[in-house]
């Protein structure tokens, strides 16, 4: 086996970024999936972002290891061909809008009839029920609905947007999670059924105490963004540097570490920081102590080494290009360089799930608009050149130019 999920055969209906990681994850581990792209234009971010020979940065970080099939499904014969896709496959993923994939011939009760093993995975926005469901949306409208956005920013300013997909990617992996469980509950002789995943279920999911505090608290304690330093414990927050900006996090028995480090005892017994809740009603006040002390000490790096060697959390706030030139990222593979056709020589995003067993970065290349029309019917469906040549003929399937020279991928 190349991978945990060699043999797995996965029909991908995705596109832009939230069904794109799951199945993308999926071919990381061995997977064979199978994009099927709406013709003629297929899926719409191989025209987004940067390009370069032609080819988007954005699709290319996302679709690495999968198989083209660009087919005109709103043709009879090409919904006639996904039909007869259908049993071929263990595993089949979406994430339009609730309801197109039925308008296709693929609703629920069609696809289980079809192959009552198929494990069908729907990622949406809102879910495929509920008030909501049938609104379009996509991340940061999620994140809205699920009281996150409300959350971020300065106390008395606007909401702030972060500026990364976590709500996409965050569904995508909980797609992930339902889509192996369910694998591994067919293969203990269990049916195929049917995944609801949400960007607002995903983003919900991530209230770790604000939810029970409301409620708990019949609505008396509510969090509440308040910039750069956390509402429920303190010191917790960003703190003005040296150079920029560092994330310190001193609370419980690290709170006694810190005052030690920074030589003022005498905070233990200060009545304004005393307990938990008297530093959190004075946060701002500790903030300002705390940004002295680091004004006193010769450079940032000097503040690091201090806080480290008392086992007191800390980082520097990374731009994103410092990130990628860490030599932690570095090492793990965090930060990976791969090389596609067409475009050339970039980094993007590793792997993130490791495995003891297996090498974490296959051997992948995105593919070109259509590059496995006839692989994919003459392996799957046994259909002849003269079929192939009479489907790209009437333009039910459709395929793009792949550039000349091929190199290996990173």
């Amino acid at each position: 086996m190349g991978h945990v999920l060699d043999g797995v055969r996965v029909l991908d209906f995705t596109q832009h970024l939230a069904g794109p990681t799951t199945t993308r994850l999926m071919a990381e581990m061995g997977a064979e999936v199978v994009k099927v792209e709406l013709a003629p234009w297929g899926d719409q971010v191989r025209n987004v972002g940067y390009l370069k020979g032609g080819r988007s940065a954005y699709f290319l970080s996302q679709n690495r290891g999968k198989k083209s099939l660009c087919l005109d499904v709103k043709s009879a014969r090409g919904r006639e061909i996904l039909r007869e896709l259908v049993p071929k496959f263990d595993v089949l993923v979406e994430n339009f809008a609730p309801g197109v994939i039925g308008r296709m011939g693929l609703d629920w009760a069609t696809v289980h009839s079809l192959n009552p093993g198929l494990i069908l995975c729907s990622i949406s926005t809102f879910g495929q029920t509920g008030p909501l469901a049938d609104r379009p949306g996509f991340d940061y409208i999620g994140q809205a609905y699920a009281g996150v956005t409300g959350l971020i920013g300065e106390a008395e300013g606007p909401p702030a947007l972060p500026m990364v997909a976590m709500g996409d990617v965050m569904a995508g992996v909980h797609g992930l999670a339902a889509i192996n469980a369910a694998l591994f509950h067919r293969s203990r002789g269990g049916p195929g059924q049917h995944l609801d995943i949400s960007l607002l279920d995903s983003y919900f999911h991530c209230h770790e105490s604000g939810v029970a505090m409301i409620s708990g608290s019949e609505g008396r304690f509510q969090p509440r963004r308040d910039g750069a330093h956390s509402p429920a414990l303190t010191p917790l927050g960003a703190f003005k540097g040296h150079q920029g900006y560092l994330i310190i996090i001193a609370v419980l028995h690290q709170w006694k570490a810190l005052c030690e480090v920074m030589g003022m005892p005498e905070l233990l017994e200060d009545p304004r920081f005393k307990k938990i809740n008297d530093r959190v009603k004075n946060r701002h006040g500790l903030a300002a102590i705390i940004e002295g002390w680091i004004a006193r000490c010769e450079s940032d790096a000097q503040v690091i080494e201090l806080l480290e060697r008392a086992r007191i959390p800390v980082a520097p706030v990374l731009t994103l290009k410092e990130a990628m030139e860490h030599p932690h990222l570095i090492e793990r593979g965090t930060v990976r360089t791969v090389t596609e056709r067409g475009f050339g020589t970039f980094q993007m995003p590793g792997m993130p799930l490791r495995f003891s067993e297996y090498a974490n970065d296959l051997e992948l290349q995105a593919p070109y608009l259509g590059e496995h029309n006839r692989e994919v019917l003459s392996s799957l469906l046994a259909y002849t050149d003269r079929q192939l040549e009479e489907l790209e003929r009437s333009g039910v399937i459709k395929a793009e130019a792949i550039a000349e020279v091929s190199t290996a991928a990173g």
